[in-house]
């Protein structure tokens, strides 16, 4: 004989582990979104920039320090200093 609010409790922790395990593989699936859309824009940023390899990794390494750093993006100045080329008006804004 098994005792009914046991079996209650055991129903209820299977529901929730069920929902847990789909709300899971849904954070997984945003999250590749996510990391997909990142690198769809950084190949952008590459081809609109025209940039050599060398400089979209220069460019690339001063972003990445000043977000640590600062929590700031690379600066008009850090771009033009990297490429020699002129930002566009409020790319860096």
């Amino acid at each position: 004989m098994t005792n009914p609010k046991i079996e209650r409790v055991k129903t209820a922790i299977d529901k929730t582990k069920a929902v847990i395990a789909e709300q899971q593989a849904k954070l997984r699936e945003l999250e590749r979104q996510k990391i997909q859309f990142e690198n769809e824009e950084i190949v952008a940023m590459f081809r609109r920039e025209r940039l050599n390899e060398d400089e979209f990794a220069k460019l690339l390494r001063l972003n990445t320090k000043d977000n640590i750093t600062t929590g700031t993006a690379v600066s008009a100045q850090d771009h033009h200093a990297v490429t020699g080329k002129e930002a566009e008006p409020d790319e860096f804004d």
